[in-house]
């Protein structure tokens, strides 16, 4: 078998889109050899053949012009059928106004004649030294209004109307020379968006913003509490950006920046396609999103992208694997959520990466099973950064599929080389995807607030771990998750599980009430239904609108040290028949009952006897309330009844700890990917009915062992 670097498994991609539209178009076209080339909804056919394009990454500009051959006879003996390629533009724009494409192009001639495909992303992400120079509002202003020097990638304002007609001008031209080349199949817009600016003209379209949001400014003094303090505006006009030297102390105002940021930082991404259709390309558009970046609101990028892709680097080996397995698994779920759809791995280092505190290998075997978690969670492809290593600069020392030594026979290639090899005989589960009847409420603007709530607990109000509590405990009964936000139907879900919802934007309460009366199992906890979206306290009584529902108010909340903790203590006769006891750290929330059973009650401290854990029937369906912190052996016991008690099976009757169990799906087959992230070897018995795809047909499995099996429906 001729052995093949494979960074991508399924492309979707390679699906056109008729802008006007908005849905995907199908297409042909011939490669050099004059083969037909047909793309339809799992990918690539070659003379009428599913294929696996194999894509690599290379910085173009990092590699001396007399090397260009060489590297690509690496890339054609490695397999490589499609290389991903960022747009330097200071190369194709020396100065204002004079492009240059030929060199590109002939980079992208060389490698079609080899029948190496590309993927083309945008130079917004690092403008040249001239445009600094010459026009400096491209530059960001920070909080403190200081502008910034020349220099780092998003060092850019995205309102400046010079920066957007630059930009707007180069994607156009490069659309209109490369967006029709056969051998162009994506746009990938700019590179890993975030960061902010707090300049003038920002500052004036953020005071647009509100206006449109607020109608009057005194809808907006009402909403933001702005008597706190005597901060009351007369004007839009007299609003700035939070700043620590000026107004941080308006949760409010800090909520609308952040949601500000996020949707200029989308109109940005929309000034760029913009460009590219008006150029007459129809290609797809991807842009890669980051593992949980609190700096945008990713969900809102559900519309603006074709195509969801993300960047993945978890700390393997710095806990045990199966820990960072339930983290990565959490994002690949979180990004495939957005759409629901397929994604796309857009990133991943072969071996160890340069920019975290220590920065470790892979272990034999990692690269593999990591790789094959992507795909087991709705990923079509792994995608590798970088394929050749820099040779200077800060990424000099980022791992790469081939090193500074320059050849194939080393560690991290041969593995590579594997991976591209399994993925060649799983390629029938390209563009199958993945069903959930559970999902986990993780929203970003309800993050945004916790983190500046200003009490219980400054510290850390440990939201996001409770979120990963409830996922961890979901996954392991063998179950499909999704993470979705307060804008996501909930009619397919069977089981919601809404950890800290302190934020009910948008009458979410109303959301959750006909949820349950419908037929759903809602599980809520403390500090939920607070403030509006805000950000302001409701009245009358927490959860806000749902006291009847769940059948219990809040009263009071303690927060506890780092080193205090309570239990759990459970009660005769409840109908989960729970008889553990658990700790509970953090959070107590103290709550008044009225028509609730009590399954779980405090154990210690003045509020000894008040309920933990609650159940109400509701409608046709069912409402939980955790009033604590509670620890993950709850979770795992809890969610193992709630199952049970809902009818949600998983496919395999047992899963040892340690073990990851994920299904996708097409119409007519099952595809079960098991993996075993503990440190000991796992026996895993399968249903007779499946039969093996890949790995093993002994069901002991050796760590980081992947095994995927199929059945038809």
């Amino acid at each position: 078998m001729k052995k093949k670097i494979t960074f991508l498994l399924m492309f979707v991609l390679s699906l056109s889109i008729s802008s006007a539209q908005n849905t995907f178009r199908f297409g042909t076209s011939a490669t050099p050899e004059g083969k037909t080339l047909l793309v339809d909804s799992k990918g690539l056919i070659l003379d009428g053949k599913h294929i696996i394009p194999v894509m690599g990454e290379i910085h173009y500009s990092r590699v001396p012009e007399s090397e260009w051959r060489r590297e690509i006879r690496k890339m054609k003996a490695g397999g490589i059928n499609i290389i991903s390629t960022y747009i330097f533009w200071i190369h194709h724009e020396p100065e204002e106004g004079k492009y240059n494409f030929d060199w590109l192009e002939e980079i992208i001639n060389n490698l079609y004649k080899e029948g190496i495909y590309t993927i083309l992303a945008t130079p917004s992400g690092a403008r040249p030294k001239w445009m600094a120079d010459k026009y400096e509002e491209v530059l960001r202003m920070d909080p403190d209004r200081t502008r910034r020097f020349f220099g780092g990638r998003h060092n850019h304002c995205f309102t400046s109307p010079v920066y957007r007609e630059k930009v707007h001008a180069i994607d156009k031209k490069l659309a209109e020379r490369f967006g029709k080349h056969p051998a162009v199949m994506l746009w990938h817009i700019s590179n890993e968006f975030g960061g902010e600016c707090h300049c003038p003209l920002c500052q004036a379209k953020f005071r647009e913003w509100l206006k449109e949001k607020y109608g009057t400014i005194e809808n907006l003094n009402k909403s933001w509490c702005t008597t706190f303090w005597s901060h009351i505006y007369n004007s839009f006009d007299q609003i700035e950006s939070p700043s620590t030297k000026g107004e941080n102390e308006l949760h409010a105002l800090k909520l609308d920046w952040k949601r500000f940021v996020t949707d200029q930082t989308i109109d940005f991404i929309k000034n760029e396609v913009d460009a590219i259709r008006e150029g007459g390309s129809e290609l797809p558009v991807t842009a890669n999103l980051m593992y949980d970046f609190d700096g945008l609101d990713y969900k809102k990028f559900k519309d603006v992208l074709d195509i969801v892709s993300w960047d993945n680097y978890p700390g393997w080996h710095k806990k045990e694997e199966y820990v960072t397995a339930v983290d990565a698994a959490m994002q690949h779920d979180l990004m495939r959520s957005i759409k629901k759809a397929p994604f796309l791995l857009m990133e991943s280092c072969p071996s160890a990466t340069n920019w975290k505190p220590i920065n470790k290998l892979k272990k034999p075997g990692m690269l593999l099973a990591g790789s094959l978690q992507a795909v087991a969670h709705g990923s079509d492809s792994v995608l590798y950064f970088q394929l050749r290593q820099s040779q200077g600069a800060s990424e000099k020392f980022h791992g790469a599929v081939i090193d500074h030594y320059g050849k194939e026979d080393t560690r991290v290639f041969r593995e590579v080389t594997e991976v591209g090899e399994v993925l060649e005989q799983i390629q029938e589960t390209v563009g199958t995807n993945m069903k959930s009847q559970v999902a986990v409420l993780y929203d970003r603007e309800n993050d945004w607030a916790i983190a500046d709530v200003q009490g219980p607990r400054n510290e850390d109000m440990h939201y996001r771990e409770n979120v990963q509590k409830n996922y961890r405990a979901l996954r392991e009964q063998g179950l499909n998750v999704d993470i979705i936000a307060m804008e996501h139907d909930l009619a397919d879900y069977k089981v919601l599980a809404a950890p800290m919802a302190y934020m009910f934007k948008d009458g979410y309460e109303e959301k959750l009430r006909t949820y349950v009366e419908n037929g759903g199992t809602l599980v809520l906890s403390y500090w939920s239904g607070l403030v509006d979206g805000t950000d302001k306290c409701f009245l009358d009584g927490t959860p806000y609108g749902l006291m009847d529902v769940t059948g219990i108010r809040s009263a009071e909340i303690d927060a506890l040290y780092d080193w205090e903790e309570n239990h759990a203590i459970p009660q005769a006769g409840s109908h989960l028949g729970i008889s553990n006891v658990y700790s509970c750290k953090n959070l107590c929330e103290l709550v008044e009952v009225s028509d609730a059973e009590v399954l779980l009650r405090y154990g210690e401290d003045f509020y000894q006897g008040y309920p933990v854990l609650t159940h109400k029937a509701f409608g046709k369906g069912h409402v939980y309330y955790v009033c604590a912190d509670m620890e993950l052996g709850f979770y795992q016991d809890f969610y193992g009844r709630v199952a049970a008690e809902t009818g949600l099976k998983s496919p395999i009757e047992f899963i040892p700890e340690g073990v990851a169990v994920t299904v996708r799906e097409s119409e007519d087959t099952e595809y079960l990917f098991i993996q075993n992230y503990a440190r000991k070897p796992q026996a895993v018995p399968v249903p007779a009915e499946y039969e093996l795809l890949y790995g093993t047909e002994s069901e002991v499995m050796a760590p980081l062992q992947t095994r995927i099996l199929k059945k038809h429906k």
